[in-house]
């Protein structure tokens, strides 16, 4: 079983607008804070072993500089990788999927001996997302995949009590708790949507349509 609502609840997300290259982007955030070191936290972020037990299995040379390839997802480039010292580390990959780039960058801050604050940017630039996802979906087409990564890192540190390997993910999207996850993720996008300014009513709409897309439900189910 996993708590929904805690889960949900500890997580903040926002929207908002930047510049890459000159090229208008979007920056997607999530945050959450784990009761686990620093150094454990970086490296279940970063082995393949640790990767493959609450995200998706890895393969590639994931060192700066190497290329990494998610099964069945995303691939990319190792841009920049800052171990922990001092509190913080970080690390920033291109996210190559379906023909198009975008890029990821995980940050960690250390908050106590056992607390460590996770956060992941994901940034791409306008051009490069089509019109229409985003006029269907809004920000909850990724940021809600994004979130059931924070989830199952939740679970693997011990944030959240239960087991739910990736394996067992997508069909757990079909029973009850995990549709009221991704009803209640969703939402949390559409919150952050309106938070950057868009009109409450398109971005009820996208997280409706992100809920159905993830569950196969419609928006009352």
């Amino acid at each position: 079983m996993v708590d929904v609502h805690s889960q949900i609840d500890a997580v903040s997300r926002s929207l908002r607008d930047a510049q890459i290259d000159g090229e208008p982007a979007r920056v997607q955030a999530l945050a959450q804070e784990y009761p686990a070191a620093i150094d454990d936290v970086w490296e279940a972020a970063t082995s393949a072993e640790r990767i493959a037990r609450w995200f998706l299995p890895i393969s590639g040379d994931l060192r700066l500089g190497g290329r990494y390839q998610l099964e069945g997802n995303a691939g990319g480039e190792v841009l920049e990788c800052a171990p922990p010292s001092d509190g913080r580390a970080e690390y920033r990959v291109t996210w190559e999927f379906g023909g198009g780039v975008s890029w990821v960058t995980v940050r960690l801050a250390e908050q106590g001996p056992e607390r460590t604050r996770f956060e992941l940017e994901h940034v791409a630039k306008i051009a490069d997302v089509p019109a229409e996802m985003w006029d269907t979906f809004g920000p909850g087409a990724t940021g809600v995949g994004w979130d059931g990564g924070l989830r199952g890192l939740a679970l693997h540190l011990g944030a959240q009590q239960g087991s739910l390997s990736p394996a067992e993910a997508e069909a757990w999207a079909f029973t009850p708790e995990g549709r009221a996850f991704y009803r209640a993720a969703a939402d949390g996008w559409g919150a952050a949507h309106v938070a950057a300014g868009a009109d409450p009513e398109t971005a009820a709409r996208g997280a409706d349509a992100t809920y159905g897309f993830y569950t196969g439900q419609g928006a009352a189910e």
